[in-house]
């Protein structure tokens, strides 16, 4: 697994590219989070558009993320996560839970849309 971060509007995008597993990347996106939360920059899109599997500690990580970045008075949302992990969330009760778009303008918009409310 793969990743690369990149800013849009103030608004970090972290691109998984490849597998979220135990051991293959679920602790390094964690760490990602923590170190942009730790830079400020509170409000995140895990892009999971090219994330064709995940294992339970993937979800897990993605769960931590969302607590950090939530703790921190940001947010998390999921870009294009698969309907595997739609269906995960659903049977899990997190649908309610996490924000799921399925192009990153919508997501982009929707923090935009957020930030006016606030």
């Amino acid at each position: 697994m793969h990743y690369s971060v990149r800013m849009v509007n103030g608004i970090a995008i972290i691109d998984i590219d490849g597998k979220l597993l135990l051991g293959d990347g679920d602790v390094e996106i964690k760490q990602e989070v923590d170190a942009l939360v730790a830079k400020g920059k509170r409000n995140i899109i895990l892009n999971l558009a090219h994330c064709p599997y995940f294992d339970g500690a993937g979800l897990g990580e993605i769960i931590r993320c969302y607590t950090t970045a939530r703790k921190a008075g940001g947010d998390l949302f999921l870009l294009a996560p698969s309907q595997r992990l739609i269906d995960l969330l659903t049977v899990t009760n997190l649908a309610k839970v996490f924000s799921c778009f399925l192009t990153e303008d919508e997501a982009l918009t929707s923090f935009s849309e957020e930030a006016c409310r606030e």
